[in-house]
């Protein structure tokens, strides 16, 4: 039996039966009697099964799992089992991405940018060169959010949690694995961080981000400059099938069109990706002269889903059409400026390399992440399977047929964000104040400055976001095996 489902909330596979032998006759006294089946081993054949046909079925690289997997492990661990994993020498075109979870509504929410959370993103560093003793400085703090209300600022650092210092060992378990902390602060002082008295006491809860962060327009040698920070891709808050943040999009291009914008910078420093929709949406308020006629980015699946999406839709529903927007201001533009940093991700680099057949894009920061591949959340539908799946399931051409991106998007100019770091939105902001040097003509082209931050990055919370890097699909709609 076939269904059709959305691909962008599941492949379900029914009802999942076991076959029960059952055998009748007389038993004597002495007969040995069968030990009955371990029900972890039971319930893990279940989920596995339910995870291998879906692989075998979406899995960008589903020639590639193995003919005969072990369906006896944990889920977690036969997933990981059946990847395509990615190795430097062995496996250059390898999965880095795919990941599961084991609880598929906790999934679809971080998502949609619903976590428990304090509200802040934050870069970890060793303290100093060769030490194990570890800071995390704040990125970023969510309007309104836990962290915002105890008084936590862009630039804080946080050395102690609930008293302790943190170090390589413990800082996943006093970061990560709380939900009550006393963040105890250091400051840099004459170029030497030093340990405060200052602290900061927050509870996480349950709590939806706005991707919207930022947004305002400077007026630079007579010219209006657009800014816009833009942390996630994501159509609505989770649970709702709307697009309240598209609209709160197309309202800040409203008003730059407004206003006469005729240069743009994007900020995607801190954005792992999210929704293809959103993506169509935003490039389509900035590409130069384009409309729902002109490609934006095609996708590659693997030939079983191609070959049945090619049967059921035809050749043009691989291809993503930018969309007619009255809020647009592309005609304006020749060019974008990009902010970009090693966390820049999956729908953002997505935006680059689709618009870079329309118009000049600028990136200013680090080098981007480097995915061009997408993936799907798959979950049962019929509420007997808890886990949820979040495979690579396609990959994202532009309309020059560019892919070249699994090392991340070099920076047009290279700078990185300093151990001291001013608000975002200020004009005296290292990133943002280049980006405005280089459209005033201040700025010189390519240049580097890696030495403002001597302190060595061993990990960021961004990257926990969504799985840490995202681009996912939807809206196509493929069969779907029933189990009888």
């Amino acid at each position: 039996m076939h269904t059709n489902v959305s691909l962008r909330h599941v492949w379900v596979l029914g009802l999942l039966a076991v076959s029960t032998w059952v055998v009748t006759g007389c038993k004597k006294a002495d007969d040995a009697v069968t030990p009955e089946p371990d029900p972890t081993l039971v319930q893990n054949g279940l989920v596995n099964n339910w995870i291998l046909d879906n692989m075998r079925d979406l899995y960008y690289w589903n020639d590639k799992i193995p003919a005969s997997p072990d369906t006896t492990l944990a889920p977690a661990d036969f997933f990981d089992s059946i990847l395509y994993k990615y190795d430097a020498t062995l496996r250059p075109d390898g999965d880095r991405f795919s990941w599961i979870e084991d609880d598929s509504q906790s999934l679809e929410a971080e998502l949609s940018g619903q976590t428990k959370t304090t509200g802040m993103e934050f870069t970890l560093y060793l303290r100093s060169a060769g030490s194990d003793a570890v800071i995390a400085q704040v990125l970023y703090v969510l309007p309104n959010s836990p962290a915002a209300k105890a008084g936590i600022v862009r630039g804080d650092i946080i050395s102690k949690v609930n008293g302790t210092a943190l170090n390589k060992t413990n800082y996943y378990s006093l970061l990560f694995q709380q939900t009550s902390f006393t963040f105890g602060l250091a400051k840099v002082s004459n170029g030497t961080l030093a340990d405060t008295d200052d602290t900061r006491s927050v509870t996480a809860e349950t709590f939806q981000e706005d991707p919207v962060f930022l947004d305002s327009v400077y007026t630079v040698n007579g010219r209006k400059v657009g800014y816009l920070m833009y942390n996630l891709f994501t159509q609505a808050p989770y649970g709702s099938s709307g697009t309240q943040y598209d609209n709160e999009v197309d309202a800040v291009f409203a008003s730059f069109k407004a206003q006469g914008v005729t240069e743009l910078i994007l900020d995607l420093r801190y954005n792992g990706g999210g929704d293809e929709r959103s993506a169509i949406n935003l490039a389509s308020l900035i590409g130069k002269n384009v409309d729902n006629t002109k490609e934006f980015f095609h996708e590659e699946y693997n030939s079983q889903v191609t070959q049945y999406l090619k049967s059921q839709y035809g050749s043009s529903v691989f291809v993503n059409n930018f969309a007619n927007k009255a809020q647009s201001i592309g005609a304006s533009l020749n060019r974008v400026f990009v902010l970009t940093t090693d966390w820049t991700a999956s729908a953002s680099e997505l935006i680059i390399n689709g618009l870079k057949p329309y118009m000049s894009v600028i990136t200013i920061g680090t080098a981007t992440y480097g995915k061009n591949v997408g993936s799907t959340t798959i979950s049962d539908d019929t509420g007997k399977i808890k886990w949820g799946l979040q495979p690579i399931i396609v990959k994202a051409y532009n309309s020059l047929g560019q892919s070249d991106y699994t090392g991340g998007f070099a920076p047009t100019v290279e700078i990185e964000e300093p151990i001291v770091l001013k608000p975002l939105g200020d004009i005296n902001e290292d990133l943002l104040s280049t980006a405005l040097q280089q459209i005033s003509g201040t700025g010189s082209g390519r240049f580097g400055i890696r030495d403002n931050n001597p302190l060595t990055v061993i990990g960021s919370s961004v990257q926990r976001k969504a799985g840490g890097s995202n681009f996912f699909v939807h809206l196509k709609s493929l069969p779907v095996k029933s189990r009888q």
